[in-house]
């Protein structure tokens, strides 16, 4: 019966048993229902007052525990002078170099004189509408490229004009390399209470076992992906080898017949618009499957945008969260069973052929190139035409 009194009611509730029973009653009363003696006492008080038993409230007005805000009208703005992050030029700022934890925050306003917990610095500072946030990846250089928009939108039409003719358009990049052990891997994942997944204290690269620089290409219309695990450098030699892999072991199934493909790139890395070995690996590919390759790249700093980064790499960075890649079978596991609930599907293969960094197009081997710049921006998007095959 307790639980469905109020407070005010209880307490009356204690005192009447308590006086029923006699000597003794408030000892028995408040050991059979928890409720303290003295509780029990201003119950005693409360029953001989016939007026104050008459009111309904539980208490007389403005009774209660007054808020720390109304005992200290100066706590909000003193807590607010701490996070705010104006106040990051100030030397007088004691958390000037300090993470803004609610521990901290509460330690520098009792070193004001304040009487807070970390509990109500929490409370505190959700009723102000301040919350945890990270950083947000906007700011994209000093540089602003006047044409960036209208290099989006140039891209978004070759790819509809594309796929309006039933030819593949590719999305390709480099994920990040990762070291191959028994190395920490970011993320968390359900276990066993009690059990723990042990890893090496140091990310202290394996000379054994090395790394793997995983380059990827997703089928932007199909929501297919192909993954080379490679074992050497990333070169621009290694991602033309990745989109052949792709070709021979998904793409010709799927577009056979087809005489062009359009392929999205960052400006930079092993694909990037200045490599000169990444055009002239894409001729040789171009003149192998007699094949129009036109490549659109996306503008400097704007590789966040690129259809792979956040329909592929980050559903297989999900898949082997808190996992460590132990082997090179181990991430072709992982990799290939990266799956969505939207359809996503990856094939993936080690690539063991060793790419030796620092090759060197000749002059010859360049003007080799039947390359055709675009009208707009013909550094950023061009189409490599395969050479005439021989009578």
């Amino acid at each position: 019966m307790s639980a469905s009194l109020t407070e005010r009611s209880r307490r009356l509730w204690c005192a009447v048993e308590a006086r029923a029973i006699g000597v003794g009653g408030i000892s028995f009363v408040s050991k059979a229902t928890g409720v303290s003696r003295p509780t029990i006492h201003k119950g005693l008080k409360d029953i001989e007052n016939p007026e104050l038993c008459a009111q309904g409230k539980l208490r007389k007005k403005g009774g209660g525990r007054k808020k720390l805000t109304q005992k200290n009208p100066h706590l909000l703005a003193d807590l607010k002078e701490l996070v705010s992050p104006a106040t990051l030029g100030s030397p007088e700022n004691p958390l000037l170099w300090s993470s803004k934890s609610t521990v901290k925050l509460a330690h520098e306003m009792n070193q004001k004189g304040y009487k807070i917990s970390q509990h109500t610095v929490y409370n505190l500072l959700i009723s102000e509408n301040y919350s945890l946030k990270s950083n947000n990846k906007t700011k994209e250089g000093t540089k602003v490229y006047v044409d960036r928009d209208a290099q989006f939108q140039l891209i978004n039409d070759k790819v509809k004009e594309f796929q309006a003719k039933g030819a593949a358009v590719l999305s390709v990049d480099t994920k990040k390399k990762e070291n191959i052990g028994n190395f920490k891997n970011n993320g968390q994942e359900w276990i066993s209470k009690g059990e723990t997944i042990d890893v090496n204290v140091h990310d202290f690269k394996d000379k054994k076992l090395g790394k793997t620089a995983p380059y990827g290409v997703y089928d932007v219309s199909k929501n297919v992906g192909w993954v080379s695990v490679g074992i050497s450098s990333d070169t621009a030699e290694f991602a033309v080898a990745s989109i052949r892999n792709w070709w021979h072991e998904m793409g010709k199934e799927i577009y056979e017949g087809t005489r062009e493909l359009m392929i999205t790139a960052d400006c930079g890395g092993s694909n990037g618009n200045r490599v000169r070995l990444w055009k002239y690996e894409l001729q040789r590919l171009a003149d192998e499957l007699d094949m129009s390759i036109t490549v659109c790249h996306f503008p400097p700093g704007t590789s966040k945008w690129n259809k792979i980064e956040h329909r592929m790499f980050c559903y297989i960075s999900k898949n082997w969260r808190a996992k460590p890649l132990e082997s090179l079978q181990t991430i072709v596991e992982l990799i290939g069973n990266t799956t969505t609930t939207t359809g996503l599907k990856i094939r993936t293969k080690v690539d063991d052929k060793t790419y030796k960094k620092g090759r060197v197009v000749s002059k010859e081997e360049f003007k080799s190139i039947r390359i055709v710049p675009m009208k707009f921006h013909g550094e950023w998007n061009y189409t490599i035409h395969p050479n005439p095959h021989d009578l």
